[in-house]
């Protein structure tokens, strides 16, 4: 079974985020959904929301399986015996950083890194930004699946 992970902190998911997993999910078997917990950064949404707004808006692959991770994604691999990451790539900035993150990954466990280029519809696109404009009332609409939106509305209502 060809098997592949897409890692990040999903704070909320993006429709950015939506198209690179979209696109893992027609080349491999499975794709799992690594929610990065940070427990030094309080996230808008709960690791348990984040999970489950992502099983929403993917469950129409068929293919993806989401859970959390605490720790080196390496590690979250090899439990799972998932040779590849895949990221997606909006600009140069990113892949430095990237590259990098590439190198020590299959230095450290021989897990390969694939870039996707992301879709220049979404070439600008960030959780952080998604939430910034939402606090101050932008419409985001056109940037995040619309359950997501809906949780994005409520929870910045509640605050």
């Amino acid at each position: 079974m060809r098997r592949a992970v897409c890692p990040g902190s999903f704070d909320p998911i993006t429709n950015g985020h939506l198209d690179i997993i979209a696109r893992a999910s027609k080349l491999y078997d499975v794709v799992h959904v690594a929610v990065m917990i940070n427990k030094s950064k309080k996230g808008l949404f709960e690791i348990d929301e984040r999970i489950a707004l992502i099983r929403d808006v993917t469950a129409e692959f068929g293919n993806v399986e989401v859970e959390s991770f605490h720790g080196l994604l390496v590690d979250f691999c090899k439990q799972r015996d998932i040779p590849a990451i895949v990221k997606g790539l909006r600009a140069v900035s990113d892949f430095d950083y990237e590259l990098q993150m590439a190198q020590m990954n299959i230095g450290l466990s021989g897990v390969e890194t694939l870039f996707v280029p992301t879709n220049p519809t979404y070439s600008f696109l960030s959780s952080s930004l998604v939430k910034e404009v939402a606090t101050w009332g932008g419409d985001v609409s056109h940037l995040v699946p619309p359950p997501v939106l809906e949780a994005l509305t409520k929870r910045l209502g509640e605050q």
